[in-house]
């Protein structure tokens, strides 16, 4: 115990074998002020382990709002029963997956980064240490050897939630048993491609893309950036630990636009946003809502990639029937979709697209199209399956975020522009639908698509300098 006071400084011990007396001792003790824990603003420190990723990395801005707050949740795990997992993937290698990791790793709590490890170390490491597993080279992982990958991929579709096991055999010949491992822990994966559809619904994608020309970022060098990295660190910490009662009580809102999954992932880092206040809670739902959404179709099965074309396709007629063989002509002709190289190179049939329907009860039927009638669908036939398989259009999205704390300028304060209105889902704009007869039947429909960016700018959504 430090006394500051004595003429000689130094212990408990040392006060006593100086003479020190009980009511001396309790007159210091009184007189001495009450000690405090550092407390530290969140929104500022996430706003510095924003700049402090981007430094090393290339990243959208959406991408860092992401990666800050998770960084956030891997010091607050105790407070979360779900954690969503970063899929950090590219087209390409030199991306960047493997550097992000490594910057990961000195911020992080817990860290464990490798890359090929066997199941039964990853899931007893993970049971006794709960470290925030930094997993690299996924593509060699899942694309070898069948066995390590279905058990991988089984740890990993089980450890996003608290409660989740993965049982293995212990104990040897006459003694062995069976023992449930915990595999709920923080985790970020990299890896070149697609992750197995499991996990990466599990996920929210960090997509990378190669630096620019021009696009330049800062050398990585450990030995240089450690102590800061250290210190900052060691802020969040102590900043976690003040917030964590409140972030195990919070019930954040959450964006409409996103599925029932990813709402159950992204709920931690927006209960971390809304304890930080000061634009984060407007800035992250806007983040997550952009890249869940973003990358929605390309990561949709080929079913619910059906449904949405098709729904494109009345939209674009502004019809409320079609025959079959418009609509799959009109289905081929767009050219972000596999329906025009469907069998074989050759576009779908009204037969084909009649199979790939059936499992959602939608079957052609006899439809009047003016004084003719075809077999064909109405709009009123997959109306059950638009509603259970695909999200609200944009048009009827209704933003989550809550109103800003200070609703003259919501932002300013954390450094971010005013962008308190996320982004909505994406927006598909539908050209070139010809009238192909008076019944106006649709024929001949391009898809192209156009995201509502945040801030209103494609691929852009500047966060200022904090003020």
């Amino acid at each position: 115990m430090e006394l500051p006071d004595l003429p000689e400084k130094g212990d408990l011990y040392e006060f006593i074998e100086c003479g020190g007396e009980r009511d001396e001792l309790l007159c210091l003790i009184q007189k001495t002020p009450e000690w405090k824990p550092p407390s530290f603003d969140g929104a500022e420190l996430l706003v510095a382990i924003r700049k402090f990723v981007r430094r090393f990395v290339s990243l959208s801005e959406a991408q860092a709002v992401v990666i800050s707050l998770w960084v956030a949740h891997t010091h607050c795990i105790d407070s979360a029963d779900t954690t969503p997992y970063l899929a950090i993937t590219s087209a390409e290698k030199q991306c960047g997956k493997s550097r992000l990791l490594e910057v990961l790793q000195i911020i992080v709590a817990q860290p464990w980064f490798t890359g090929r490890v066997t199941a039964a170390v990853l899931v007893r490491k993970i049971d006794g240490d709960r470290p925030t597993l930094l997993l690299d080279e996924s593509d060699a992982a899942f694309g070898g050897e069948k066995e390590y990958a279905e058990a991988l991929r089984g740890i990993l579709n089980t450890g996003h939630r608290r409660g989740g096991v993965a049982s293995l055999c212990v104990g040897k010949g006459s003694s062995i048993t069976y023992k449930d491992f915990s595999t709920f822990s923080p985790k970020a994966i990299a890896g070149i491609g697609k992750l197995p559809d499991t996990v990466a619904d599990r996920s929210i994608p960090i997509r990378l893309k190669r630096a620019a020309p021009g696009e330049i970022v800062q050398r990585f060098r450990l030995r240089d950036i450690t102590p800061e990295a250290v210190d900052l660190r060691g802020q969040l910490q102590t900043w976690c630990t003040s917030i964590a009662e409140k972030l195990r009580d919070a019930r954040p809102s959450l964006p409409d636009e996103l599925s029932d999954r990813q709402q159950d992932g992204v709920e931690p880092l927006l209960a971390i946003a809304d304890g930080a206040g000061k634009g984060w809670p407007e800035i992250a739902r806007a983040a997550v809502v952009q890249l869940c959404t973003d990358t929605h179709n390309a990561d949709d099965s080929i079913g619910v990639r059906l449904l949405s074309d098709i729904r494109q396709v009345f939209e674009a007629c502004d019809t409320d029937k079609i025959q079959s063989t418009t609509l799959a002509t009109a289905l081929a002709a767009i050219e972000t979709s596999p329906w025009g190289e469907w069998s074989h190179g050759k576009p779908i049939t009204a037969p084909k697209l009649a199979r790939l329907l059936r499992p959602f009860g939608v079957t052609p039927h006899t439809v009047r199209m003016g004084s003719e009638t075809s077999k064909g669908y109405e709009l009123v036939d997959f109306e059950d399956a638009f509603r259970r398989y695909l999200r609200l259009p944009s048009s009827s999205s209704q933003s989550a975020t809550p109103e800003p704390s200070h609703p003259s300028h919501p932002n300013t304060d954390a450094g971010f522009c005013d962008i308190s209105k996320p982004s909505q889902t994406q927006g598909v704009a539908l050209k070139e639908c010809e009238i192909a007869n008076s019944d106006a039947e649709c024929d001949g429909v391009t898809v192209s698509t156009s995201i509502t960016r945040m801030g209103g700018q494609a691929d852009k959504h500047p966060i200022e300098e904090f003020l």
